[in-house]
């Protein structure tokens, strides 16, 4: 039986007939953002196969129940084009490799010095006790962002959202690690440190209740895009940065805590690049000529809901200002700067601040 040209090519499948550069020997089948795609385009876009997007059939594979590989459905929030979406930072998987390792080897030879100079045995012993209890207990708030990003980066639509999500679970999950290393470290060097307080105090005490009350909210969410959103555009400011650069970054050096601010600023760095992939992304979103308004309005939802949360954690954290003998911040200083932090967020992508 002779098989006509236009049966041979469609029993290919897995490829289109005409895309945008098809007939070119540089194979770009995508519009780039720029002028000339960058390597993490050429890395990124339309790594995994899309229906919409040049494939002949449908999804080639599927879940029991029907549901394609990749679904529009594992979020409320709608768009005309997710491929529009191009991560600020421009991180794929060598160059987010590369970051970590040297973020790694900073942080490794922080403590080496540090230990070398003997400087934990001059930290204030109030202060000890604060990194003890308190930076022992944010540990594990990082560890629960971390875990909830890395399960909502395999429900984005594309590979350009899945790594945005992917890498901000890698940064958190390491940071998380980065403290613990750090305190186990520098407790080798300090009489009597209890390397189990962090995680009674995250568990018992009040003033971190709200913290996990507000996380495992996000951890709860069964809409990838919300933990996302959420994370970044609603904790983050009003809680982890508080705590990160409203308190132990402005109060260490007094007590003679030098090291503790290094460890702690690579995550304030994290920090503004996943900060910049969500706003892009977010405002692509809101700004959707076919899906704004109703993306707008699903926004201000769970930034009024997971606001709420955030502002009761923040304020069950006060105690922890009045703990360093040496005191040269105050908790509303702090807590005035999260929300002209979260204003200026919500103006970027224009949403109502909680």
């Amino acid at each position: 039986m002779s098989v006509t040209p236009q049966q041979a090519h469609q029993s290919g499948a897995a490829g289109a007939a005409i895309f945008a550069g098809s007939d070119s020997r540089k194979y770009n089948y995508f519009e780039p953002k720029a002028r000339k795609a960058s390597h993490y385009e050429d890395m990124t876009v339309d790594v995994q196969p899309d229906p919409e997007r040049y494939l002949l059939q449908d999804w080639i594979i599927s879940f029991p129940d029907g549901t394609p590989t990749y679904s529009k459905t594992w979020t409320k929030a709608l768009s005309s084009n997710w491929h529009q979406f191009r991560a600020v930072d421009q991180e794929w998987e060598r160059t987010h490799y590369q970051r970590q390792s040297t973020i790694c080897g900073m942080v490794q030879s922080v403590i080496e010095n540090s230990r070398k100079s003997g400087a934990p045995k001059r930290f204030d012993k109030a202060w000890v006790k604060v990194l003890q209890d308190h930076l022992g207990a944010y540990k594990h708030a990082e560890f629960g962002l971390g875990t909830s990003l890395m399960q909502a980066q395999r429900y984005g639509y594309t590979q350009m959202v899945n790594n945005a999500i992917l890498t901000n679970s890698s940064y958190k999950l390491r940071f998380s690690q980065d403290l613990t290393l750090y305190l186990a470290e520098i407790g080798l060097d300090l009489e009597g440190f209890d390397h189990n307080a962090g995680k009674k105090h995250w568990l018992e005490d009040p003033i971190w209740q709200g913290t996990r009350k507000a996380v495992e909210a996000i951890m709860g969410s069964t809409d990838f895009l919300e933990q996302y959103f959420a994370i970044n555009l609603v904790f983050e400011p009003l809680v982890g940065e508080l705590f990160r650069s409203g308190f132990i970054m402005q109060m260490a050096a007094s007590q003679g805590d030098f090291a503790t601010p290094s460890v702690v600023g690579a995550a304030e760095a994290d920090y503004e690049r996943n900060l910049a992939n969500t706003v892009e992304l977010i405002h692509m979103l809101t700004h959707d000529k076919e899906h704004g308004v109703h993306n707008k309005g699903l926004f201000n939802g769970w930034m009024a809901h997971h606001g709420a949360l955030a502002h009761e954690a923040a304020a069950n954290l006060q105690p922890i200002w009045s703990l360093p003998r040496v005191k040269v911040s105050s908790f509303a200083e702090a807590q005035s700067l999260s929300k002209n932090r979260i204003d200026a967020i919500c103006a970027q992508v224009g949403l109502k601040a909680p």
